[in-house]
């Protein structure tokens, strides 16, 4: 037995390094998603799985006019005959081709239920029909004519066209989507008539400039209608670059209702903007508070939408309402253009709109070239037919005898010499058959063939009038046909003509052709506080020792009959108004702001204030109170350190809260206090009391502090600032104030140990 490393085989190298083989096989995939799957082709608008289903649709025979067939049958058909992927990504393609609310000229009728604009889903395949819409029909138009190349598809068994004929610039039209490897697109849909209007001064001016262009196609048209209130600088700087964005807004109107009440009425949603969404996201501003002046909103659509926006009051500022609305809600959405698309359905590249059209356009004339030379072949055999049967009714009783006693009548009709003259004179114009005969005055093979399979009741005169007849009107339609091939100017006529009808039959004055999206100008509301739209009313924020917080209407003196979670008790009792903002300061050194007009009302126990701020179960809430503009705050560590700080400095913007006193564990933040007065009194954990001058302490942003009181074991207990003319307050434990006016004994530097504290003063060592 040989030794396993005596193989050469062991020893070759490798066939490729694996950089090389990764590298190459990511291109290819890359590759194949960016031309197969993600991109649109510039000529039709489509991507391969549209462009098949609506082949295979066709193939089917589903016209516009005819009957439906079910869903299932369609994707099936697409999935076993052209496209090899799933099912339901199949069916997902083709019900948004359906969608009307998706879909500006929808390609695909269907019957059933294909979705809403609630973001509901199509119902399975199996219970829904469809078939081909006009506009699909359009896009197809010319497909028997030989008007685009056909590639074999995946198993070689059958064909499908590469590209499809498109009457209209359909990538335009209906827009696209998808995202690819390294690269994107995103279209928004536009009006037909507006694209024929800039394809017909395309047509006449091919060098015109991009901003001539506006003045035919000023915008996209979403199928959801809204108000577009872009700058018409940046749209046109969006449609000569071929990226930019599009501010959309809904459309909204002011509904009276009668002694000064009114509400808004939005009648149209932004594109692709699912409803019910919309609506849970405003019952969400509307919930936390974050819209006072908004109350409720109301979904009363049917076929058509009608959203009922509910101010607060009757005073409330309908533009400041929808100002706010459009900031924090999906009412107003920036919908981005990124005209990514495969311009000779093989290279991708950012497209401006003129170089979009002029795509579309090349393609409509070699598309026209291509089926008058497949008209032109049919016509050139369809003459040379007629020429035979014409020397066939010249020629009656020879034929007739050579049928009836020849062994072999095609060979016999072939080889016998007709002569031609008399067929010239036949006609009015002389002729020359563009296919001539096997031989002077000979028959072709096609001409015997269509002379033997002639029926016996065509042997009569006025049928060969109708021949003559028929080869005349060919002759013509040949002649124009050759004109067309030759001239340029005479394809983009008629060109033009195609396009004239395509505005007929889907523009304007066509049912659903009619502009749906408006332009205006963006009349920003001004950018209110939330504060300025809160009305003022007096409540009571009651926040329990486990921290469940609440905001009772009124003031309430006495909380001694508020009720609490078993295990748990009052803590705060704060009088407020629903303007004000609440600082609560945690044993952490963070502060963490609270709205008060967004805390829970009073009707149950509230909520956990560690739901509204970010602040971690493990530590303890240190101190509540109402933020007041221009004071100062007293904080202090477990350790003895602390300093002044601003009001406004430890606001908070977000739910992480603000960092303002620097601790590290196991030090924690103890004292928070508004300073008033002229001195600072300290108490530790010893039962030592110093007071010293507020003036010694520092005012500080942020930081660990300077040291209050020195403790040779412990730490603080507590510290409050107060007026040294009124004397050191504190209640005892029957509940009483009691006040020590004479505090030279405790009188003393910062950072002093103290003397113990006068008699009398609580066991747990807190001023209050």
């Amino acid at each position: 037995m040989s030794d396993a490393t005596d193989d050469p085989k062991m020893h070759a190298p490798l066939a490729e390094p694996l950089r090389r083989a990764i590298g190459e096989r990511y291109l290819t995939y890359a590759l194949s998603t960016i031309m197969d799957r993600a991109l649109p082709d510039a000529r039709d608008g489509l991507k391969p799985v549209h462009r098949r289903i609506l082949y295979a649709m066709r193939e089917l025979r589903l016209a516009s006019n005819g009957g439906f067939r079910k869903s299932a049958k369609i994707s099936g058909d697409v999935m076993g005959n052209y496209h090899p992927h799933g099912d339901a990504a199949i069916y997902d393609a083709m019900a948004r081709l359906a969608q009307d609310f998706n879909v500006r000229y929808p390609l695909v009728d269907g019957q059933g239920n294909f979705g809403n604009i609630d973001g509901d889903n199509p119902a399975a395949s199996r219970y829904t029909e469809a078939r081909l819409t006009a506009a699909a029909e359009a896009l197809m138009e010319g497909l028997a004519e030989n008007a685009v190349d056909f590639r074999p598809n995946y198993d070689g068994t059958l064909e499908e066209p590469v590209v499809l004929p498109a009457a209209f610039p359909n990538l335009l039209a209906n827009g696209s989507s998808g995202i690819a490897v390294g690269m994107a697109t995103n279209i928004p849909p536009h009006n037909i008539d507006e694209l024929v209007g800039a394809c017909l001064h395309l047509i006449k001016t091919p060098d015109a400039r991009d901003d001539t262009l506006l003045q035919y196609v000023p915008g996209p048209d979403f199928p959801t209608g809204g108000v577009i209130v872009e700058p018409k600088e940046n749209i046109a700087q969006a449609y000569r670059t071929g990226r930019g964005s599009f501010r959309l807004r809904a459309q909204y109107e002011i509904e009276d209702l009668g002694r000064g009440t009114w509400q808004v009425v939005v009648t149209e949603i932004p594109y692709q903007v699912q409803k019910s969404k919309l609506i849970e996201k405003i019952a969400e501003l509307i919930q936390t508070k974050k819209i006072p002046i908004l109350a409720d909103i109301r979904d009363e659509s049917a076929e058509d939408i009608r959203l009922i926006l509910e101010p607060r009051s009757k005073n409330v500022d309908p533009q400041v309402l929808m100002g706010t609305l459009f900031r924090q809600s999906d009412l107003e959405i920036r919908f981005s253009l990124n005209m990514n698309v495969l311009i000779d359905g093989r290279t991708p590249k950012v497209c401006s709109l003129k170089e979009v059209l002029r795509a579309f356009l090349d393609h409509r004339r070699e598309v026209l070239i291509r089926r008058s030379q497949h008209r032109m072949e049919k016509i050139d055999h369809r003459l040379e037919v007629l020429e035979g049967l014409l020397i066939a009714f010249l020629n009656l009783d020879r034929v007739i005898d050579i049928i009836r006693y020849d062994d072999d009548p095609k060979a016999a009709l072939m080889a016998e010499d007709w002569g031609r003259d008399h067929v010239r004179a036949m006609s009015e114009r002389d002729y020359v058959s563009p296919l001539p005969a096997k031989g002077p005055g000979q028959l072709t093979e096609v001409q015997a063939e269509a002379i033997l399979n002639m029926r016996l009741r065509s042997l009569r005169r006025l049928e060969e009038m109708e021949l003559s007849a028929e080869r005349d009107a060919l002759m013509a339609e040949r002649a124009g046909l050759e004109e067309l091939l030759a001239h340029e100017q005479v394809q983009w006529a008629k060109i033009a003509d195609e396009l004239r009808e395509v505005r007929e039959k889907f523009g304007g004055k066509a049912p659903g052709g009619a502009r749906r999206t408006r332009f205006a100008e963006a009349a920003e509301a001004p950018d209110v506080p939330l504060e300025a739209m809160i009305e003022r009313e007096p409540v009571t924020v009651v926040c329990s020792k486990m921290g469940w917080i609440r905001a009772m209407k009124g003031h309430i003196e006495d909380g001694a009959n508020l009720k609490f979670k078993d295990g748990d008790e009052g803590r705060f009792l704060i009088p407020a108004e629903t303007t004000d903002k609440l600082i609560l300061f945690g044993a952490n050194g963070r502060f963490y702001t609270l709205p008060v007009a967004q805390l829970p009302g009073g009707r149950g126990m509230g909520e956990p204030v560690r739901l509204m701020v970010d602040l971690p179960n493990d530590v303890e809430i240190v101190a509540l109170m109402i933020l007041r503009p221009g004071a100062k705050l007293l904080v202090a560590s477990s350790a003895g350190d602390g300093f002044l700080v601003g009001a406004d400095e430890v606001l908070a913007q977000t739910r992480a809260g603000k960092q303002v006193l620097n601790v590290k564990a196991p030090v924690t933040a103890r004292v928070c206090r508004t300073a008033v007065g002229d001195h600072v009194a300290c108490v530790g954990e010893n039962r030592k009391v110093l007071v010293f001058p507020l003036a010694e302490l520092p005012e500080m942003a942020r930081g660990k502090g300077v040291r209050l009181q020195k403790f040779k074991d412990g730490g603080l207990s507590d510290a409050t600032t107060f007026a040294l003319a009124d004397g050191l307050s504190w209640r005892d434990p029957a509940g009483r104030t009691r006040t020590e006016g004479d505090l030279s004994e405790w009188l003393g530097k910062r950072a002093g140990a103290g003397r113990m504290a006068p008699r009398g003063f609580p066991r747990d060592n807190r001023f209050t």
